[in-house]
């Protein structure tokens, strides 16, 4: 019974493990390749497939089935245990990263699909049919379930992909070695040089477990253009700090989200003209913006009394502790005493919330996957007017004009979809290029006027310029983007080139 009891657990093992390695690539080829939805519903169809495969090929497997389960056991170690180094390192070096994506999702799909049919085949005799149907497919769902509970909450924020990686090859591998004592009677050939090789397999996972930091580190220099000075991993996302000189750029999951030579040209675009726009400008209220830029914009104007920011990730508004010169940008705005920093989810906060405002500025992430769509749909922008004081503004940041046009006039055109009135404006920077933002208010607004003295890039003629649209960045039709359809995820997708 002992025995069986191993065997059972190898079954989850193998079930948890099998999950997680499709879970990584899944991550891995949304952060490079976008579009979050396709990018998850691809690779697990292709890891479903790769399963049918490798329990097809079971079948023709007559022979020494232990030892057989024992060396593919082996093998998962090994290319699941490696398949995140393996994908970074495509994703620096190589164009093709997608055939490597699939190439390893296939590969681990046909091995896990070939072990659990061995092993049934192995029990057989042990257990009556039904109960070993049912027992083995008990732990197969029991170890689907807890890799999809440990995935998000504990294995990528504690660990990060390429450890949780790793451990998970180890395990695959401590399988293998204890299977050659439980099936040792059915083993045939050598059990020596099958052990020998489970520990060449175990030592080579461990080595890279030990210089994951090391490794990561490496992958991240080729990735990026300058040498990288703060990287840390949060339950939502993946931050890199890097450097050259004095100049500094932030990344989130491979995405640049400021350079610190140029960030000024847009927080002072995106904050400005609604505080302009805005009858009263005593209460302010931004979503996104962890980074604190946005907020040092707003306490430039005397009369703002308070300010409260709503970001998801408190690693982000921490980060100016963590970064001196972050802080030292943003003037240590999140510490200013008119400043409220609450960690939460800006949709759910909206909901529960019911405080009014005189200026919101939104500053999220482009919408490159549904958990930032959600936070640009027609019912998110319908809670923003029920926020916004009699005579209010709102200013939005909505990607590039120019390179994401559907996804531009798709945000535009559901705020309107919402009742707001909007005023598109764009400007340059030098970093992004032709960046998009829109203007919005209750009622009919014109373009604002006046703008704070002593800025470094906006005064009354540029001000002006915003709202002035060259000809290749003129209104477009689109859907609306709604909670139960996300087109604007599509859009984004499209414009941007994923698939």
């Amino acid at each position: 019974m002992k025995r069986i009891g191993l065997l059972y657990l190898s079954v989850f093992i193998v079930a948890t493990s099998g999950l997680i390695y499709e879970l990584l690539a899944g991550t891995l080829a949304s952060y490079v390749l976008g579009d979050s939805v396709t990018q998850f519903s691809t690779c697990i169809g292709a890891y479903l497939f790769a399963l049918g495969i490798g329990a097809w090929l079971s079948g023709f497997v007559d022979k020494s089935l232990a030892r057989m389960f024992i060396e593919i056991e082996f093998a998962v170690a090994l290319v699941g245990g490696f398949s995140a180094p393996l994908l970074f390192v495509c994703f620096a070096k190589l164009t093709m990263f997608r055939v490597a994506l699939y190439g390893v999702v296939l590969a681990v799909g046909i091995l896990v699909g070939l072990e659990l049919p061995l092993l049934m085949r192995i029990l057989r005799d042990r257990l009556q049919f039904k109960d070993l149907v049912s027992r083995v497919l008990t732990f197969d769902y029991i170890g689907a379930l807890a890799a999809s509970l440990a995935f998000p909450l504990f294995l990528v924020p504690t660990l990060g992909l390429v450890r949780t990686s790793l451990m998970f090859g180890i395990l695959n591998g401590m399988v293998g070695m204890w299977g050659t004592w439980v099936l040792d009677r059915e083993i045939s050939g050598s059990l020596l040089f099958l052990r020998l090789r489970g520990v060449g397999v175990l030592l080579l996972l461990t080595i890279g477990l030990i210089k994951a930091d090391s490794f990561t580190t490496w992958v991240e220099d080729q990735l990026y253009d300058q040498p990288v000075v703060y990287s840390a991993t949060s339950s939502y996302q993946r931050i890199v700090v890097t450097q050259g000189g004095e100049v500094f750029r932030l990344f989130l999951d491979g995405n640049l989200q400021f350079n610190s030579a140029d960030e000024y040209r847009y927080h002072e675009a995106l904050v400005h003209p609604a505080m302009a726009a805005a009858g009263q400008q005593q209460r302010v209220l931004v979503l996104g913006g962890g980074d604190g830029l946005a907020v040092r914009e707003i306490l430039k104007h005397q009369a703002v009394e308070h300010v409260t920011l709503v970001d998801l990730d408190p690693a982000m508004t921490q980060l100016p502790d963590h970064f001196p010169p972050l802080g030292q940008l943003n003037q240590n705005a999140l510490h200013d005493p008119r400043v409220n920093v609450l960690n939460d989810d800006a949709f759910l906060w909206l909901m529960r919330s019911r405080s009014r405002f005189d200026v919101i500025i939104v500053d999220f992430p482009d919408p490159n996957n549904l958990a930032l769509g959600k936070l640009y749909t027609r019912r998110f922008y319908q809670m923003l007017l029920r926020h916004l004081n009699p005579g209010g503004a709102i200013a939005v940041q909505a990607t590039s004009p120019l390179v994401a046009p559907n996804t531009y006039w798709c945000i535009v055109n559901t705020m309107q979809a919402a009742g707001w009135k909007t005023l598109p404006y764009q400007t340059a920077v030098p970093s992004f290029g032709v960046w998009g933002f829109v203007l919005a208010k209750a009622e009919p607004l014109t373009p604002p006027q006046n703008a704070p003295t002593g800025l470094r890039f906006l005064n009354e003629q540029t001000l002006a310029a915003l709202f002035a649209l060259p000809n290749d960045s003129q209104p477009r039709e689109t859907g609306v983007n709604r909670l139960d359809n996300q087109l604007l995820v599509r859009y984004y997708s499209l414009d941007t080139g994923g698939l």
